[in-house]
């Protein structure tokens, strides 16, 4: 007999060898037709896969994320036969499925691939799902696998790095690939397709091999599904922050300046004040202190943090001074000043925590492919701070950590998330500094605080960072996309690199804990996805400009601007639109900018010594008295 455990912990007892199709059939009908992959022993395999001893079984459908993942997966094997079918002469290489859809990427050799040919890639590729065809995987030798892709050197290289015995091909209706598996049961679940674009990749994402087209699709079991998910697309692109951030005037990018270097313009500097003063008051009353670090430092700092080794190849190269054997680096990470700042004094236990707080500002050598907007940059500002406490403190102090990432996200609408308890990678040990001892007592400090807080949690080996794990915020925005924003980390190890300490109630000396933590994660990119998901109607606190004055003529202007005054000296923040535009269109150009009021001002107003206001999105309000505005902006805009 064999015992298959389920993910409720039931037990199910079959006589003799057994597949993950024969559990769900086992259950019910109904989820055998909709069971496409499984996960067996923790590795996900196919529905017909064999189970011939007690195993672990997870039943996938459409609706989880690895059933999705074996869909798309099975689906680029579809785009690569279809390609094969029109540019027989073309190279295939690889083709993953990735968060939303999948891609292949291929060499062309001289033919092209143009948005003119997706439709009758996807013709075909639907075409060919409707034969319905098994996705059969077997065992190849390694001297047979190099034979048949003798003409193709992109797979000869991913073949020559795997032994005899771990090689396996796919075959579904006339085609094979080189594949590892985790393909749904067959083609005829694939019932709509749409090619979305065609960009440039080099082989391995190594500048120096040849560049390669990649294709990238994205496919469903419905029709109706993908229907929903072009609308999103648009969506998605009348909300993208590249767009919104120059139709608002947020910020820009210039060449002469560089890649990847964002110009903050007053209305984005503005909107950036506005973060960084509300989390600075937040921080303020949990006990943080501010401190400031400069931009560059010592080789020698980056060294002994070890972040030169792991790093040093993604950073700006070190700045060499007329001093010989002098160099500095761009500063890549505040940790290691605030590493520094604790160590200008001596601490007694009675002194911890020491809470450091920095809107630091650090550089990373992106390459100029991965540049994208605000979110992928190469000189950001984190909403950096470092914690020094006692090993007793560490719990209380990782849990208020939590409660400021959770009044930071409710405060800004990112109610929607999980955590990810993000630790090493089991079987790489080696990417990663300190002692398993230390490792221990860091990931069980964060397990146990995140099941205190009653969060949900998912776990994830091999995303810690080098020097300690983390618990990460995956937040999904409007549109459902998930980003990782705030993160907390715990840290042993730098403490120790440092050689910090402090003074026991013993006498004695003791390292601190230490945790890194920044809930917006980096400014840049914090903002792009707030850009996004609000489409630019910040909340009203945040707006860089909360209101518009718009006098109906010349003869109002200098009453516009006593208005103007009263509301800043009450720390509302706007604009005069004093052109000589008919009002209507003021208006209207008011609203495109995504000002919450619009305050109109004439006669009556100067004689009364009152607004017209109107309300985006809402319509007049009526005349108001200054007094009375002011009370009724503060009500609507409090946190």
């Amino acid at each position: 007999m064999i015992k298959i455990t389920l993910p409720d912990n039931s037990v199910k007892e079959f006589e003799g060898a057994v597949t993950p199709l024969d559990v769900a059939k086992s259950i019910s009908e109904g989820l055998a037709r909709n069971t496409i992959s499984a996960i067996v022993n923790d590795k996900q395999v196919e529905t017909t896969t064999p189970i011939t001893t007690d195993s672990t079984v997870q039943l996938l459908t459409w609706n989880d994320d690895l059933g999705k993942k074996a869909f798309w997966h099975s689906s680029a094997h579809l785009l690569a036969q279809a390609i094969l079918e029109f540019y027989p002469n073309a190279k295939l290489t690889i083709g993953p499925a990735i968060e939303s859809g999948f891609y292949y990427d291929v060499d062309f050799g001289d033919e092209s691939l143009s948005e003119k040919d997706f439709e009758k890639i996807e013709k075909k590729i639907l075409e060919n799902a409707k034969k319905g065809s098994t996705f059969s995987l077997y065992p190849v030798s390694k001297d047979e696998a190099l034979k048949t892709y003798a003409d193709n050197p992109y797979k000869v290289e991913l073949i020559s790095n795997l032994n005899d015995g771990e090689i396996t091909f796919v075959t579904h209706d006339n085609f094979t690939d080189l594949c590892r598996g985790g393909h749904i049961p067959n083609t005829g679940i694939v019932k709509a397709v749409k090619i979305l674009n065609a960009a440039g990749a080099y082989w391995r994402g190594n500048e120096k091999n040849p560049q390669l087209t990649r294709v990238y699709g994205i496919s469903f079991p419905k029709q109706k599904d993908l229907t929903e998910y072009l609308e999103r697309l648009e969506e998605a692109k009348r909300r993208d922050h590249r767009k919104l951030g120059k139709e608002l005037g947020i910020f820009a990018f210039s060449e002469k300046v560089g890649a990847g270097l964002p110009l903050w313009l007053p209305k984005g500097t503005a909107l950036r004040r506005k973060l960084e003063n509300f989390l600075s008051d937040a921080q303020k009353k949990g006990g943080y202190e501010f401190v400031m670090s400069p931009h560059i430092g010592a080789k020698e700092l980056y060294v002994t943090s070890g972040h030169w080794d792991k790093y040093g190849a993604d950073s700006f190269q070190p700045i060499k001074t007329p001093n010989e054997g002098e160099e500095f680096l761009l500063k890549p990470m505040n940790c290691p000043h605030h590493c520094e700042i604790y160590k200008t004094s001596q601490w007694s236990y009675r002194d911890l925590p020491k809470r450091y707080a920095e809107f630091g500002t650090v550089y990373r050598y992106e390459q100029s492919g991965e540049l994208h907007g605000l979110t992928r940059v190469r000189g950001f500002t984190q909403d950096d701070a470092h914690l020094f406490c006692t090993p007793d403190q560490l719990s209380e102090e990782f849990e208020k950590v939590i409660d400021l990432t959770l009044y930071v996200f409710k405060s800004l609408g990112f109610e929607d998330f999980v955590t990810q308890v993000s630790l090493r990678d089991p079987e790489n040990r080696e990417k990663y500094i300190g002692s398993d001892e230390n490792w221990e007592k860091a990931e069980n400090a964060i397990i146990n605080a995140a099941n205190k807080k009653g969060l949900k949690t998912v776990i994830e080996y091999g995303e810690a960072a080098f020097y300690g794990p983390k618990l990460d915020f995956m937040v999904k925005d409007a549109l459902g996309r998930k980003w990782q924003l705030g993160t907390i980390q715990v840290d042993y190890n730098l403490p120790e690199r440092f050689d910090l300490h402090y003074i026991g109630s013993d006498n004695e000396k003791h390292r601190p804990v230490m945790i890194h933590r920044a809930p917006f994660g980096s400014m840049e990119r914090f903002i792009a996805i707030l850009l996004e998901n609000t489409a630019g109607d910040f909340p009203l606190w945040l707006s860089p400009d909360q209101f518009i004055i718009l006098p109906i003529s010349e003869k109002y202007v200098d009453y516009s601007k006593n208005v103007s005054q009263f509301l800043e000296n009450h720390d509302i923040s706007g604009q005069i639109d004093d052109r000589n535009e008919k009002t209507g269109k003021k208006i209207r150009d008011a609203e495109l900018k995504k000002i919450p009021f619009m305050l109109v001002v004439g006669e009556n107003e100067e004689k009364e010594g009152t607004i017209s206001v109107r309300r985006r999105g809402e319509g007049d309000l009526g005349a108001m008295k200054l007094e009375d505005f002011v009370a009724y902006f503060k009500k609507e805009a409090a946190i």
